[in-house]
């Protein structure tokens, strides 16, 4: 048999720490009692907030009876009046209740007993307040869900921290939070368009895998009961997507959760989307002309003809993208050809510009230190980084022209990367050498090298034609689109410390 629901009072008596504000609400769904259902199951809405504005000279005019559900964010009034800002998902329209319409009792009711953060239905005919505000003249209403914790009082209650971690209150408090994350998902529909319209497949590949690779970085691990067995959160799609193309799928898409195991900054998320696609018989700079297509596409759909404000930048997407080579900007900017030094040389001069030098860090990684540390942060335009060190790029071909390159490319703008580009490595025995040199990196330390994956080695050994791939941090290109510095802010949910962790900032 199912207890009954224990009185409110009776609750906030056995909690002798409860906040004097959640102590009077209990109070006030006492008092309410059994008469007014306050958390029924169902309310017919015929209008959202945009659709009475969009359609009220008609519904005026017809003296159209609406039915509007929301959450109460204000209430003001005298002893026989009381406005309402009642909001839904889009906006706000004012509820106007009257005692001489209600009568006396249920005018007292909500008068008395609906707080702040309370949802509420509200039934009538719209007009125009003498100020001019959509207002809807209430002949009844309906309690939809009792708030038993109060609202911020005002926006600025809500620190960076607290709207990172209590998204509910971000969203309920800020219409433009609200607007950023619908723009993400146009932002996402947008690009599902680019890559169908092109006639790339989408599809699915697996989270847990029993091997992690396609990336240099630490994974999160889990074990399987059933097989026991250690499994992997995937930190990329790559050879799984790649296992497609030697099936035949010619080419292929995927936007998908990956995981890494790392540090947390402001452009870092240890859970984040990723868009990878690949298509055979394309090199890198077929992938070239793909990325940078979608790009100027959406800053021409979200931006302002082609350019976006980003912070103190205004980036222009309209000009074809700048390109440069990696060891040619290195070379630039130290006054050296760092292809003619010598490991120990390198890192010398890596640990004189002030790189932290790690154990099992070879010469390409301390190149790639160099590089994060003085071209990255000028990268604003959008600029093609070209011609990686081949260490850098376990799975990417040789380049054709330059001995110890292969053909990548990444795209910076704003002074980070938003993509990651190959002509793929195809040749399995070429393969299986760059998985035993990342093999030697693993013992000596690097905890980010790939592992030999067999069973990737077997596919390619089936035949995988001449392809192109390319990956691109989708929420780092939903920062750019929304201009925020912050990876949190287009995150719905991020991961942060506990509240009661040092540093949590809470």
């Amino acid at each position: 048999m199912n207890n009954p629901p224990q009185d409110p009072r009776q609750e906030a008596a056995n909690a002798p720490d409860v906040h004097p504000l959640i102590a009077a609400r209990l109070e006030k769904m006492a008092e309410l009692g059994s008469e007014v259902p306050l958390y029924p199951y169902a309310y017919r809405r015929t209008h959202t907030s945009d659709e009475l504005k969009e359609q009220e000279e008609a519904l005026a005019a017809a003296a159209a009876v609406v039915c509007f559900p929301g959450r109460i964010m204000a209430k003001r009034g005298t002893g026989k009046t009381l406005f309402i800002p009642v909001q839904d998902e889009w906006g706000s329209v004012q509820a106007y209740f009257r005692k001489d319409d209600l009568g006396e009792e249920r005018f007292r009711r909500i008068q008395k007993l609906i707080d702040i953060g309370d949802w509420i239905g509200v039934e009538g005919t719209l007009f125009r307040t003498r100020t001019g505000e959509l207002t809807i003249k209430v002949s009844d209403f309906t309690f939809l869900a009792k708030a038993i914790r109060p609202l911020p009082e005002k926006y600025h209650d809500l620190s960076l921290e607290n709207k990172s971690r209590r998204r509910y209150l971000d969203l309920a408090m800020n219409q433009e939070s609200r607007e950023r994350f619908k723009r993400r998902s146009a932002i996402l529909r947008a690009i599902r368009d680019y890559f169908d319209e092109r006639d790339f497949l989408e599809v699915e590949t697996p989270v847990l895998q029993p091997l992690y690779g396609g990336a240099t970085a630490r994974p999160f691990t889990t074990h399987h009961n059933a097989l026991d067995m250690t499994l992997y959160l995937r930190i990329a799609d790559e050879l799984y997507l790649k296992r497609l193309i030697v099936g035949g799928l010619e080419r292929v898409y995927e936007i998908a959760k990956d995981f890494r195991n790392e540090g947390m900054d402001r452009t870092h998320n240890p859970e984040f989307t990723m868009l990878e696609c690949y298509a055979a018989y394309w090199d890198y700079h077929d992938m070239m002309e793909l990325t940078e297509g979608l790009v100027r596409n959406l800053a021409v759909r979200f931006g302002q003809e082609g350019r976006l404000k980003y912070g103190d930048h205004e980036l222009d997407f309209n000009a074809p993208f700048r390109r440069i080579t990696f060891m040619g900007a290195l070379a630039e900017a130290v006054g050296r050809d760092l292809m003619a030094m010598t490991t120990a040389e390198v890192a010398e001069l890596a640990k004189a510009k002030g790189v932290e030098l790690k154990p099992g860090m070879g010469r390409d990684k301390i190149l790639d230190e160099l590089f994060s540390m003085l071209i990255e942060p000028d990268l604003i335009q959008p600029t093609f980084v070209m011609d990686h060190p081949r260490e850098l790029s376990p799975l990417a071909k040789a380049h054709r022209e330059h001995e110890g390159l292969v053909e990548r490319f990444e795209l910076f703008v704003a002074g980070f990367e938003l993509a990651n580009s190959f002509s793929e490595l195809n040749d399995p025995r070429e393969q299986r050498r760059r998985f035993m040199d990342q093999k030697a990196l693993l013992e000596a330390g690097d905890d980010e090298a790939q592992r030999l994956d067999e069973d990737f080695l077997q596919a390619m050994e089936h035949g995988m034609p001449p392809t192109g791939g390319m990956g691109m941090g989708v929420d780092r290109l939903v920062m750019l689109l929304v201009d925020t510095v912050n990876i949190r802010d287009v995150l719905l949910f991020p991961h942060m410390r506990p509240e009661d962790a040092p540093g949590s900032g809470a």
